[in-house]
């Protein structure tokens, strides 16, 4: 085999690993890992069984390359941009997460809590894409992404508010989506038990923007804070609305 020929076998392979991890995380979006056989997967993907073996070694294998996906998107789409101006960045950083975690739900749910169990490489992988993604906002307040260790703590402190806030926000809205279709299917008993007072909650949450700026003040907050305690990471020195997405996003007064 020539080289020519050997590069596109490499390229028709690389294509056939990406389908099997986009077959296979719309699969784990939907079913547990543990009621997914790999019999299952290989009929939903229409390949032989043999086939997922051979690029990923064993089901467990194939779940971990698909966390690895989902992590790689995310941190990419959270991290996208970087010549933007820091404040630019900052509020960019933010709705890309934000995003990625509203339209892709059930992999940011599995890449927050740690996957399956407490596996020890899915937790590895969460652990690695919180780092990158404190050191995408320290670059973004100070121009580095090495800070010190109490600075660093303060950051982890936020971002974990962040995923808990985040996660909240995505079930509230699934169980919206949910209780929409029940409604549009004609579900009135479950309306007269109370569905009622689930879907006014669910109309209620806030959209992607105005999270975001939610979550930006609370930043603004934190590198305050970090600016008291240690001296050599001051606030950045920007004006009062600089973190603030662009658009309407007043605080909430009132009825929405």
């Amino acid at each position: 085999m020539n080289n020519s020929q050997q590069r596109g076998a490499s390229e028709r392979s690389q294509v056939r690993r990406a389908e099997l991890i986009a077959t296979g995380r719309k699969l784990f979006a939907d079913t547990s890992y543990d009621a997914l056989s790999m019999d299952d997967i290989a009929k939903q993907a229409g390949v032989a069984k043999g086939l997922i073996y051979y690029y990923f070694k064993s089901k467990r294998g194939y779940y971990l390359a698909i966390v690895e996906d989902s992590v790689a998107e995310l941190v990419a789409r959270a991290a996208g941009e970087p010549d933007l101006p820091n404040a630019e960045r900052v509020r960019r950083t933010i709705d890309g997460y934000l995003y990625y975690a509203e339209h892709h739900q059930a992999a940011y749910r599995t890449i927050v809590t740690g996957g399956v169990g407490s596996d020890a490489e899915v937790l590895a992988i969460r652990d690695a894409v919180r780092e990158e993604l404190v050191a995408t906002i320290a670059e973004g307040a100070y121009g580095r992404r090495a800070v010190p260790p109490l600075a660093r703590l303060a950051l982890v402190g936020w971002l974990s508010g962040v995923e808990g806030t985040t996660l909240e926000w995505i079930g509230a809205l699934a169980a919206g989506t949910d209780a929409d279709a029940d409604a549009d299917a004609g579900a009135d008993a479950e309306a007269d038990a109370g569905m009622d007072g689930d879907v006014e909650s669910a109309a209620r949450q806030p959209d992607r923007d105005r999270l975001g700026a939610l979550l930006v003040r609370q930043l603004r907050a934190t590198l305050t804070v970090i600016g008291e305690f240690v001296p050599e990471c001051p606030p950045p020195p920007l004006p009062e609305d600089a973190f603030e997405p662009a658009g309407d996003l007043a605080p909430v007064t009132g009825s929405p």
